[in-house]
């Protein structure tokens, strides 16, 4: 099993739930409203007069046979509208209760 976390622009939410749906992949936490920038050329999020948009950010834990296919759609997504700004990262999950 393996940990997923995306941020991204809140405009690609809908998007991101719906390739989830689409993989079959239920359970999630969203943090609404988070506020970042990219580390390389993202601008800012900040929600502020000068930085007005937002991130979000979804956690999801998902079968390792899917986590391929996961990411690389959540990649095409982000070369779809690289302007908006998409990261997930995955890491691997030992116990679970």
């Amino acid at each position: 099993m393996k940990a997923i976390f995306i941020s991204s622009n809140q405009a690609l939410y809908d998007e991101i739930v719906s390739i989830m749906d689409g993989l079959g992949i239920r359970g999630f936490t969203c943090w609404d409203t988070v506020t970042g920038r990219g580390s390389n050329t993202g601008e800012p999020h900040y929600g502020s007069h000068a930085w007005p948009t937002l991130n979000s950010a979804v956690m999801t834990f998902v079968d390792d046979e899917i986590v391929d296919t996961f990411l690389d759609r959540l990649d095409k997504l982000d070369k779809e509208s690289e302007v908006q700004g998409l990261r997930a990262f995955c890491w691997d999950i030992t116990k679970s209760v």
